[in-house]
């Protein structure tokens, strides 16, 4: 393929076919988008290919090919790897980088394409790729706000856009938090399981015992964020020397069920910090200041 953007009608580059990546190429295709595809192993481009998108024979090609390229790969050491294969083609061109990594590295990578004449918008997708292509679903994006908006409706096919800002850092710091306060949660849930389990309660019968817990969370945040922005840590309705007997108990709980109490330990050790420095009386959500120390 040459250098020749495509003008006939709306079209897209995506690099990268994973399930997300596949999931997105699908959603532009269905959109009736011109889509052109390239990944390392060719073959995982067949069905796409069968449905009508050209497979580039290289990233380079593939970038060249459109100036909308969205990237989809397991994380930047592999974005810098299509980049710099694809350098002669980024000018002129506007990097939709889905893939996941740090704040500090979106930066490195704007920096690098900004540099080399093409745009940088970082993404952070909020959904799995069952969820690509509906509008209840969203990405974080930030970067240069112009392209976001020349671009913003080729974006809306695949999820709900939410722009955070110019820093190209922003989108995956938003999508990093998420993630922190997801596989925590996921953890607690399947360590709760593994202790259900080894006492004869199978996780079905756990199931509505365990969504009422979690259901007690959205609830829990929207009273403690305020109180968290204005500094207030009162232990007026729980207070961190009861929380760290609480965890110690599902700890020992864990531990006398034949389970690895690991997990509940680290976070006995994180509390009891906070009482040693003499916190024992303040809410549990006096760890957001300590952990910001730490």
């Amino acid at each position: 393929m040459g250098s020749h953007v495509q003008q006939s009608k709306a079209s897209v580059t995506v690099i990268g076919l994973g399930p997300m990546g596949q999931a997105m190429a699908g959603a532009f295709l269905d959109a009736g988008y011109a889509v052109t595809v390239w990944n390392r192993t060719a073959s995982r481009a067949d069905r796409l290919v069968a449905r009508g998108a050209a497979l580039a024979d290289s990233a380079e090609a593939a970038a060249a090919a459109n100036e909308l390229v969205v990237l989809s790969l397991t994380d930047y050491d592999a974005v810098f790897a299509v980049l710099e294969s694809a350098e002669a083609a980024v000018a002129g061109r506007v990097f939709v980088n889905l893939s996941s990594d740090t704040p500090a590295r979106a930066r490195e990578a704007a920096r690098w394409v900004t540099e080399r004449g093409g745009s940088h918008l970082t993404g952070g997708v909020q959904v799995p790729p069952s969820g690509i292509g509906s509008p209840e679903s969203s990405t974080f994006y930030s970067g240069p706000v112009e392209p976001f908006q020349r671009h913003r409706a080729a974006l809306e096919v695949l999820t709900g856009a939410d722009y955070r800002g110019d820093d190209p850092g922003l989108a995956q710091l938003y999508y990093q938090i998420q993630m922190d306060l997801f596989w925590a949660s996921m953890s607690g849930y399947l360590h709760a399981t593994a202790i259900a389990e080894a006492n004869g309660i199978p996780a079905e019968e756990f199931r509505p015992y365990a969504v009422s817990a979690a259901s007690i969370m959205p609830g829990m945040i929207e009273f403690y964020a305020p109180r968290i922005t204005a500094g207030n840590h009162l232990g007026d309705v729980d207070r961190l020397a009861m929380a760290l007997a609480s965890i110690e108990h599902v700890r020992h709980t864990a531990e006398a069920s034949g389970v690895d109490g690991a997990l509940p330990a680290l976070l006995a050790e994180a509390v009891r910090r906070g009482v040693e420095a003499g916190d024992g009386a303040a809410s549990l959500t006096s760890l957001v200041a300590r952990f910001r120390r730490a």
